[in-house]
């Protein structure tokens, strides 16, 4: 058990005791400089209580209930409480845990069924840097939660149904490009790189030319209405699609198959039944030519009612009609209780009116829906990334980029490798450098891309941790085990705080994958990567300040527990990051 959570328990019993069963406690636990534990919670109750703090405080030490984790307790300052813990406690609890293959994380008491709603790129586009945050922080949630022992559904909600597709068809007819009907079998498939330039043209012409607006939104309608032809074209635009994207999340390391894309092109045959019958209900209306749904909450700059829109004017359909039906089956048809949008922040309005419209028709029934927002990827300038040109940068570039870095980076042990050996680890490193910048970051905020500093083997950064465990398997090689299970004696300050971080591993974890909780203080992937580098700096001061080998055997034992316990904890968390953890750097 995590002490920080075991002594927060006590201290809440005791200023229960002292100030009445009514009050709302909070124990205010954290790890101290002066003790093993400190404890603010006397100041924060001291003008309820309408007691100086530094005399509340003595009340609850004196309250504490009979326990075999507190030592001592003495009072500092103007009410602090720091907590000395038993060693023998300590001792007993990272044995235990170093002996459970789970690390000591129990699964959560309550199971979900949870669908995540995360990658999504757009078909007939390159991923570019903007699609990386929602692949590995929803990657990161799947890995956790299922750690955890929730039943984790992922689904590739891929953009293939939509605007995009009409004006890009309608470019490439009117430039005769038509690879159905090429001569040549090898220029029957259309090249992404080709089709990223096309559609910025595309895109161009859609801004700049009334007529061929009109046209492309008017192809959009004969996609969704089954026109052959136009099916013909969205066929082979999605072939160019697939590759680039299988090729970036098998280079990502991440969990997604194509058996989790769920595109937009899934639900099309649901949208009239399900517009139909919104009608039919009266609870959708015709607003200017258009059918729509008003979810209380949401108003326009005029203070109305802000419409989600169902069907256009012209007869096709929207995102909002893609996202109700998508709720719809999710719940209905995966059996959903809790449905996670990992989507940028941008995306915050368009969400809470979809997910406020599917549970006024009840639709999600006692299944919550969560957006999960996050920030964007910035420049050293400030600004979103982009590339020398202009663009946005492309994402196999980028993780290309930090594999080579990698590569130059590299110890000369690694150097010294095979070939391929060598090459895994630079990707392994490189890949998990853009990674851990990434995940390291609370989610919400944005953050500076900056690769000479990701790719490093010392700060905060992926490739520290990574270090780290190879250091900790080179040890234990050394010392000719597999796995170091000896009990585990606390006889230095340095081992005492390494078995302090080493015990907050199952709470963090909790924390990370926590569904009840209020999504801003849940679903955090940075508290992990945070805890993580704690644990590793710790383990570094322990190393320094511990010989291990040359020690009485029981010591050396002990110590080498300590550190497989360490670099197993480091490996499991990595893993829940989705960051490999190298045997040898």
């Amino acid at each position: 058990m995590d002490p920080v959570v075991a002594l927060g328990a006590l201290v809440q019993q005791a200023a229960s005791a002292v100030l009445g069963s009514e009050h709302v406690v909070d124990p205010q636990v954290r790890r101290s400089a002066h003790a093993d534990l400190q404890s603010d919670v006397a100041l924060g109750l001291a003008r309820t209580a309408k007691q100086p703090p530094r005399q509340l405080a003595q009340r609850i030490a004196d309250a504490l209930p009979a326990n075999e984790l507190v030592e001592r307790v003495e009072l500092a300052g103007p009410g602090f409480l720091n907590v000395t813990l038993r060693t023998d406690w300590l001792a007993r609890t990272a044995s235990a845990i170093a002996h459970d293959d789970r690390l000591g994380v129990a699964p959560a008491e309550r199971r979900h069924r949870v669908v995540i709603d995360y990658a999504s790129p757009n078909f007939a586009k390159e991923m570019h840097v903007g699609h990386l945050r929602s692949t590995i922080i929803g990657d990161c949630l799947a890995r956790t939660l299922a750690f955890l022992g929730h039943t984790v559904i992922r689904q590739n909600h891929l953009g293939d149904w939509g605007t995009p597709f009409g004006m890009l068809i309608e470019h490439l007819r009117d430039q005769a490009v038509d690879p159905l009907l090429a001569a040549d079998p090898a220029r029957r498939e259309l090249a992404l790189a080709d089709l990223a330039a096309f559609y910025r043209t595309a895109n161009q012409r859609y801004v700049d030319e009334p007529a061929f607006a009109e046209r492309a939104r008017r192809r959009v309608v004969l996609l969704q209405a089954g026109d052959a032809d136009t099916h013909a074209w969205w066929t082979q635009l999605i072939a160019a699609t697939t590759g680039n994207m299988q090729q970036i999340f098998d280079l990502l390391g991440v969990t997604m198959t194509p058996a989790d894309v769920r595109p937009e092109s899934f639900y099309n045959d649901r949208l009239p039944v399900l517009v139909d019958e919104l009608l039919a209900s009266g609870r959708a209306s015709v607003s200017d030519g258009a059918v729509c749904v008003f979810p209380a909450g949401f108003t326009n700059r005029e203070g109305g009612p802000m419409p989600l829109m169902l069907r256009k004017r012209d007869g096709g359909y929207g995102y909002g009609t893609t996202d109700l039906a998508a709720i719809r089956y999710r719940v209905d048809e995966l059996g959903a209780t809790r449905i996670l949008y990992v989507v940028g922040a941008a995306q915050a309005q368009h969400l809470g009116m979809v997910i406020a419209a599917a549970g006024e028709l009840g639709w999600l029934g006692d299944a919550r829906a969560m957006h999960v927002p996050f920030g964007m990827v910035l420049g050293k300038d400030g600004k979103p990334l982009k590339s020398r040109a202009g663009n946005a940068f492309r994402l196999i570039d980028l993780l290309l980029r930090a594999v080579e870095r990698a590569r130059s980076v590299l110890p000369n042990r690694v150097k010294e490798l095979a070939d391929d050996a060598r090459e895994l680890v630079a990707t392994m490193v490189g890949v998990g450098a853009v990674k851990y910048a990434d995940l390291s970051s609370d989610r919400i905020k944005d953050y500076v891309f900056d690769l000479d500093r990701m790719v490093a083997f010392e700060g905060d950064t992926g490739g520290y941790l990574q270090y780290a465990h190879a250091r900790i398997r080179t040890l234990l090689e050394r010392a000719g085990v597999e796995r170091a299970t000896a009990a585990i004696a606390i006889t230095d300050p340095a081992e005492r705080a390494l078995v302090l971080e080493l015990l907050r591993f199952p709470s963090v974890v909790h924390a990370v994958g926590d569904l009840e909780a209020d999504v801003a203080r849940s679903l955090q992937p940075h508290r992990l990567a945070g805890y993580l580098h704690d644990l590793a700096a710790a383990f570094a001061r322990f190393y320094d300040a511990c010989p291990i080998f040359g020690s009485a055997d029981a010591v050396r034992d002990s110590r080498l527990a300590l550190a497989d316990l360490t670099g197993r904890t480091l490996a499991t968390g990595l893993g829940l990051l989705g960051i490999a953890a190298p045997d040898r750097m």
